[in-house]
């Protein structure tokens, strides 16, 4: 309200009250309201009243307006000199200046002592206009728990208002930060959903009972996708498939479901839909706590349709590829065995065996190619398991490899217990360590020194290739077990491979049930380390 308001609002409790008073008074003693005292406080009170709205008491000092509380004493004081004999508690009515001034809290103290001077003025007017010279002691001391009380009234009052002021300064303050984090929230969820409908990636958050507590535009197509169009994955019938594109995942592995069971997972792939328009997802979740309780989780479902596809794609034409390549170069390889060791060849000038025996090792190699690749396409790993003596593969692999890492100047080293007994596919291991040594003699360029270490520790067989050569940077080592994957560092030194070595690697140590790591370090070499279950195991 503007301040000439308030002033009115303010004066309007003593102005009714006066007007009671008028009623009381015309009916105990009317003559009382022909006094000139009393025509006198009503007309000031009027002027008053009229003051409050038509003065604009903005343009003067703070207390100016003070002047209006301080003259209606005057006018209760009028009404008490002829009234105060014939209606009881007329020196009352000078509450309502108290209040005013006191609740103002402009001055505090000039308000208590206003109210208590005023009031003792009004109360001896009286007093001092009667017959009889000087009113006596007793007379003027008999009042004086009135102003007294007036005085109490003004500290209590004012000290109302100063806790009522800080305390609505607090809430204000309070409004204004509440209103503030209201706007930056809203702002938060305008951008929050303004990338979620953005990016194209499903997103999904449940909580604690399972309902779904956010869920974008692009999710709610996969769900739709799926049949499960009340967002809540329980359906029976919906259409989530496995890897093959055809078997029902069960309700209790669907990724929504795992997810209530607090677990967190990454890149696991379903196929939803059927038909052309099934698409495959990888589906990753992050369980939400609260106080260490669990909350929800968050889902974000990627389409990798095209990628899997493609992923395919490539696994069926290596496949074929490879199939195709086979048959011929299984027939070239016999008829150059045939060649090779066919009586008449000693005849055959020697730089035209040399050259048949070329194409012989060369066919081989190709063939060894094939069926990496083989290997690689079908995804399966056979093994033939029998208790094997794997120190003496490892003495066959370092004598095999001798005569590369001669040539290139590369030292092979030998840190191997005598006996180390476990079973394994022979075969597989051996072709483990040649892998493993192949490379580290093939990224040996400029010589250095191989060791191979090989131990028992803890009941698992332990195999170290270990070499001094151009080692990894950190982001080539994130691939290393990548299908056709070659460092940037091999594919400048145009050192020859197709990246198939330690994925086969990986696979025949993990068809054992063990489990192969390594360490490396751009220009100061690598080690792969290889743990199998021993006998026992």
């Amino acid at each position: 309200m503007s301040l000439r308001r308030r002033l009115l609002v303010s004066q309007q409790p003593l102005l009714i009250s006066v007007g009671i008073a008028i009623v009381i008074t015309a009916v105990v003693a009317p003559d009382v309201l022909r006094s000139h005292s009393f025509q006198f406080a009503l007309v000031l009170l009027a002027a008053l009243t009229l003051a409050c709205v038509v003065v604009p008491w903005e343009r003067y000092p703070p207390l100016a307006y003070w002047c209006i509380p301080v003259l209606d004493f005057a006018v209760v004081g009028g009404l008490y000199y002829e009234g105060r004999n014939s209606v009881i508690g007329l020196s009352f009515l000078a509450v309502f200046p108290v209040f005013w001034m006191a609740w103002s809290g402009a001055a505090p103290r000039r308000a208590w002592l206003l109210s208590y001077v005023c009031t003792t003025m009004l109360l001896w007017a009286p007093l001092f206009t009667q017959a009889g010279g000087f009113p006596a002691r007793e007379d003027l001391v008999a009042p004086l728990l009135i102003p007294f009380v007036m005085f109490a009234m003004g500290v209590v009052i004012s000290t109302m208002e100063s806790d009522t002021t800080s305390q609505q300064k607090r809430l204000v303050a309070i409004e204004t930060e509440l209103q503030a984090s209201l706007r930056e929230t809203r702002r938060r969820s305008q951008l929050l959903d303004a990338v979620l409908e953005t990016v194209d990636v499903g997103v999904m958050a449940v909580d604690a009972a399972g309902r779904t507590i956010l869920m974008n535009s692009r999710q709610r197509i996969n769900h739709a996708l799926a049949g499960l169009h009340d967002g809540a994955d329980t359906g029976s019938d919906a259409r989530i498939y496995g890897l093959d594109q055809l078997t029902p995942v069960p309700l209790a592995q669907r990724p929504s479901q795992r997810a209530m069971r607090e677990e967190s997972f990454s890149d696991v792939i379903v196929w939803v839909g059927t038909g052309e328009r099934q698409r495959a997802l990888a589906v990753c979740a992050r369980a939400m706590h609260e106080q260490g309780e669990f909350a929800g989780s968050v889902l974000a479902y990627s389409d990798v349709t095209e990628m899997v596809n493609a992923l395919n794609a490539r696994e069926d034409f290596v496949s074929s590829v490879s199939h195709e390549l086979r048959t011929p170069l299984t027939s070239i390889i016999g008829y150059l065995d045939l060649v090779v060791d066919d009586e008449e060849t000693a005849g055959l000038p020697g730089h035209l065996v040399n050259a048949l025996q070329v194409a012989q090792r060369n066919a081989e190699r190709l063939l060894l190619l094939v069926a990496d690749l083989l290997t690689t396409a079908s995804g399966t790993m056979h093994l033939q398991r029998s208790e094997t003596d794997v120190a003496e593969l490892v003495s066959v692999a370092l004598d095999s490899a001798r005569p590369r890492a001669t040539a290139i100047g590369v030292d092979l080293g030998c840190d191997c217990e005598a006996e180390l007994r476990a079973s394994v596919d022979p075969a597989r291991i051996s072709q483990v360590l040649d892998n493993l040594l192949s490379n580290a003699i093939k990224y040996s360029p400029d010589g250095g020194k191989v060791t191979v270490r090989s131990r028992m520790e803890e009941g698992n067989l332990v195999l170290e290739v270990e070499d001094t050569g151009i080692g990894m940077s950190e982001a080539d080592q994130r691939d290393v077990f990548t299908k056709f994957f070659r460092t940037g560092q091999v594919k400048k030194a145009a050192i020859p491979g197709v990246g198939l070595g330690l994925v086969i690697t990986k696979s025949i140590v993990e068809a054992h049930g063990g489990r192969i790591s390594f360490s490396s370090v751009l220009g100061a070499g690598s080690t792969f380390r290889v743990e199998l279950p021993g006998s026992g195991n």
